[in-house]
């Protein structure tokens, strides 16, 4: 029997390379997606921890910490603006990949079901080649049959 042989495979493999490549990248970016939450989360429990203490202290030495403490929440609050939009920016990035993925995997699903399709086709016409053979050879016996007997 002949080996099958599918002409698209080359195709086939690009494109199964291709969706693990962007597997990949969507996998990197969801890691430094985790990373600018996880530095988000941090800066806003900085922010929140220090408030709080702030708020336990009494009097005087509330107020002097409670100035400085505004003049430097402009700057945090800038950090956490900053990473909130770098969060923003990540989560589209990741929507975005995670289509390509998707539409890549389709495309891919697509050529394994045409090359099982040929694969298919391939096998019934072996099996017709093989059956016509057999068929063949036995009306040979058949007829030698007959001859010899005659």
């Amino acid at each position: 029997m002949k080996r099958f042989v599918w002409r698209l495979q080359r195709v086939l493999d690009i494109k199964a390379k291709e969706e693990q490549i962007k597997r990949s990248q969507l996998l990197a970016i969801t890691e430094r997606l985790v990373k600018v939450r996880r530095r988000l989360l941090a800066e806003q429990q900085k922010l929140l921890k220090v408030l709080t203490e702030i708020a336990g202290k009494e009097g005087g030495r509330r107020l002097s910490e409670q100035e400085f403490c505004l003049k430097c929440s402009a700057t945090n609050n800038e950090i956490i603006r900053e990473l909130a939009e770098r969060v923003r920016e990540l989560e589209l990035e990741k929507k975005e990949k995670i289509a390509e993925v998707l539409k890549a995997r389709r495309f891919k699903e697509g050529l394994e079901k045409l090359r099982e399709k040929a694969k298919e086709e391939f096998i019934r016409e072996q099996e017709r080649l093989e059956q016509k053979q057999m068929d063949e050879q036995a009306t040979s016996r058949c007829a030698r049959k007959l001859i010899c007997i005659d």
